[in-house]
């Protein structure tokens, strides 16, 4: 089997691949596991020059790397460009306070020494999605190889030339050879590689099914797991609220990576009389949107990444309008070449609604109106995912208050759940399980290890 990456603009490939064999990628992560113990050796301070300069290279192949995921997925390149930034960033959060974070912690007992360690597992599959190509794959590699793990990744098969600049950028870093390593596969080798004794955890981050199979692979062997699984964010408006900071708050927080986004608000929840007044402005909002070419300065929403993606927009969509919303801007392809579809607004939307029970990963923005603040919360909850949410009033306490009975990972307040390389992320019910980010999504893949001297 070829995989071909596809420019999503022009539907023409820009690249053809042969997949490595099963016994290729396990090879791979042989090779990785005999890696990892010399990265651990070497010591903390040695692994942290090496995520410093990595912050580096990424920042000199800043430009270079954007239009990858801009010819692959079609992510804007000004956009990716900021990913990419972020990425560095995130190389100078864990660089800055790796000491701090991974240090032994004394605890007193009666014992002449009680201490809490934090020391690698050994190897980290990290199996990753498109949508955000490079800080997908940071936000695990970086904390795993910091505590002293070897990482390797498996991206998406929409993303090669993405997946093996990632590994570029980490041999530039000058990591030892193996510590990182990229591997191209078709799907039923990493079941393979997850039962192997090369690997010692597993991180994924994708749909609510995939990550359920991975679970139960990884359940099999005992493997610790991290699971992101997206989510369908609640986007509550209460009647107090600034109505322009909401309107642009939705927008905003609705179409990062044309919506193609776990941590996007999805379904808004107007309360009351506020409903029209929101609702005009987000629609004005909406058809302002500079749809075209990712590689333009002045386009703001790109292609989504597939055909396969654009299909499902388009029957989500249909199925809402035959149910009885009423599209209110969008709602169709844009041009006869691309996986383009215009930014969508619905109202008159209904809980029974795909666009309220899925995760709808596109440009659609579903509205619906409810009386009074306690149905906006049974609403928002009234969901198989958590992964975030958000309340927006000039009441903060209040907001607050709210905020505290999302059930979500990541809560809001005039402010969406999108990730904060400071702040854990990651979910409940069917979002998934685990962190990423801060000091707790760097302890996912450490083993803290109690030593008693007595």
């Amino acid at each position: 089997m070829t995989i071909r990456s596809i420019n999503p603009v022009t539907e023409g490939i820009n690249k053809e691949l042969e997949p490595m064999t099963a016994a290729q990628a396990l090879e791979a992560c042989r090779a990785a596991k005999g890696a990892s113990s010399g990265w651990r050796d070497m010591g903390l301070d040695a692994r942290v020059g090496r995520i410093k300069r990595l912050a580096a290279v990424l920042r000199e192949r800043k430009h270079e790397m954007a239009r990858l995921a801009t010819m692959e997925m079609g992510r804007v390149l000004k956009d990716a460009e900021v990913e990419i930034e972020r990425c560095a960033a995130l190389c100078d959060l864990y660089a800055a306070n790796a000491h701090r974070w991974l240090d032994d912690e004394p605890v007193e007992t009666e014992f002449s020494k009680s201490v809490i360690a934090f020391e690698p597992i050994g190897v980290v599959l990290a199996i990753m999605p498109w949508n955000f190509p490079y800080s997908q794959v940071l936000r695990c590699a970086v904390p795993a190889l910091t505590v002293g793990n070897a990482v390797v990744l498996r991206h998406s098969n929409n993303v090669p030339m993405c997946a093996m600049a990632i590994e570029d950028a980490f041999k530039g870093a000058g990591f030892p050879e193996n510590v990182f390593r990229t591997i191209i596969t078709d799907r039923a080798a990493v079941a393979k590689l997850i039962r192997s004794r090369f690997v010692d955890g597993v991180s994924f981050t994708g749909s609510t099914d995939a990550g359920r199979e991975i679970a139960k692979l990884a359940a099999k062997s005992i493997k610790r797991c991290v699971l992101e699984l997206g989510g369908s964010n609640p986007f509550i408006v209460l009647p107090d609220a600034d109505m322009d900071a909401a309107a642009k708050g939705a927008v905003d927080t609705r179409m990062p990576s044309c919506g193609q986004s776990c941590s996007a608000s999805k379904r808004f929840i107007a309360v009351g009389d506020v409903a029209d007044e929101f609702t005009r402005r987000v629609i004005e909002r909406t058809r302002s949107l500079v749809v075209g070419d990712p590689m333009d300065s002045r386009t703001q929403i790109g292609p989504l990444a597939n055909r396969q993606q654009l299909e499902t927009i388009e029957s989500q969509v249909r199925e809402a309008v035959a149910k009885g919303a009423t599209v209110e801007c969008g709602g169709e392809r844009l041009g006869d070449k691309g996986y383009f579809y215009k930014p969508t607004v619905l109202t008159g939307v209904k809980k029974n609604m795909r666009v309220m029970k899925e995760e709808v990963f596109g440009p659609v923005i579903p509205i619906m109106v409810v009386k009074n603040e306690k149905e906006a919360i049974k609403l928002a909850n009234d969901t198989e995912f958590g992964l975030g949410g958000s309340v927006w009033t000039r009441d903060l306490r209040r907001g607050e208050a709210i905020a505290r009975q999302i059930e979500a990972g990541v809560a809001g307040v005039n402010r969406g759940a999108s990730s904060d390389n400071r702040l854990p992320f990651g979910g409940v019910k069917k979002s998934g399980i685990g962190r990423e980010f801060s000091r707790y999504g760097m302890l996912e893949f450490a083993n803290v290890k109690t030593i008693i001297v007595a």
